[in-house]
């Protein structure tokens, strides 16, 4: 009970810290929710008629996303904010699902120029280069003006992670020395899994976030980590049914991702398509040691040197040159397996 006393003492003492800026984000998060009815439609959406989006294409194209963010090592924030700007646009707009991966990478490079260093960011055309899409640098400039102007493309959108990030280090603090609690990188990878589902994008960003750490830490069987829960939920008035719904449907989503049926987007290999006579040509030497001309000591010929020079060169078309070996992740950290960075 003492303990009790100390936790609830101690959030107390970081309220003008921390709960004025919790309160601000929730105010403001309804302002980065994608439209119900949007949400709804593509939910109803067949994938077989093509008048819309479904959300199995949805999901699918997001689940591409993350492989694109972890092959260019974006960071997490990146991935949220692409996924919260082509949920939001999908709602709004009426998009046939041929001009979808030309809208997902988009939304993917406008993230990425509003969080990571210039220096970090890939070049447009390498970007659609590696996801194989079919569109130009031109239509990628197109869709983006579209989709500010349809938006309010703010590089401070609140989001589910805006909320985690947020919430994490009142558990840290409070029970330092006492709990061993999960990394933030876990509740992260944890996140994004819950992402490539559509239906966790009708959730509130605030309440998924605190879903997110109620299910991790239920397991513990805290009463300290508990009671902070507890605390978050009062002062942003987040029913307990509401939390028990989407704490629920998290532990379905981990529950589905841990098995081995389960085909990991973090996990695929970006393939490069190439031509039959190529990949004829690459299965017929990809096996074989060329032989190299022995070179006579004291008669060196440039000729022979270049001649000898034949073309080893990891490109587009070597199965080296393939982006899949260094685009490949392990989808969660710790229990869940290692987290790629």
């Amino acid at each position: 009970m003492q303990m009790d006393r100390n936790v609830l003492r101690g959030l107390q003492a970081i309220d003008s810290l921390l709960l004025k800026e919790l309160k601000s984000c929730r105010a403001k998060e309804y302002n980065f929710l994608p439209r119900e009815t949007g949400l709804r439609m593509m939910e109803s959406a067949s994938t077989e008629n093509h008048s819309g989006v479904s959300a199995k294409c949805r999901d699918t194209r997001v689940e591409e996303l993350w492989g694109l963010t972890s092959f260019f090592g974006y960071s997490t924030q990146t991935f949220v904010q692409a996924v919260n700007f082509l949920d939001r646009f999908l709602t709004v707009m009426k998009v046939q699902p041929k001009h979808l991966p030309c809208i997902g990478v988009c939304c993917l490079d406008i993230a990425a120029k509003m969080v990571e260093e210039a220096n970090n960011v890939s070049p447009t055309h390498e970007l659609i280069r590696i996801s194989q899409s079919k569109f130009t640098v031109s239509d990628l400039r197109r869709m983006e003006k579209i989709i500010s102007e349809k938006l309010s493309v703010e590089p401070e959108a609140v989001t589910a992670l805006t909320f985690l990030r947020l919430y994490y280090p009142t558990f840290t603090f409070l029970s330092a020395g006492r709990e061993e609690i999960p990394s933030i990188g876990r509740l992260e990878a944890q996140l994004k899994a819950c992402l490539c589902r559509l239906v966790f994008s009708k959730a509130k960003p605030s309440v998924l976030a605190l879903s997110l750490i109620a299910q991790e830490f239920e397991a513990l069987q805290s009463i300290t980590l508990s009671k902070i829960v507890q605390q978050f939920q009062r002062h942003l008035k987040i029913g307990d049914s509401e939390l028990l719904h989407w704490k629920e449907l998290v532990a379905k989503c981990m529950t589905d991702y841990c098995s081995s049926e389960c085909n990991k987007p973090d996990n695929k290999k970006l393939v490069w398509i190439v031509s039959r006579r190529t990949a004829q040509n690459l299965q017929a030497n990809h096996f074989s040691v060329p032989g190299l001309p022995t070179i006579h000591e004291g008669i060196w010929d440039e000729r022979e040197s270049e001649d000898s020079g034949e073309d080893m060169s990891c490109g587009e078309d070597s199965p080296c040159g393939s982006p899949g070996s260094d685009g490949e992740g392990t989808y969660f950290p710790s229990a869940y397996l290692h987290r790629k960075k």
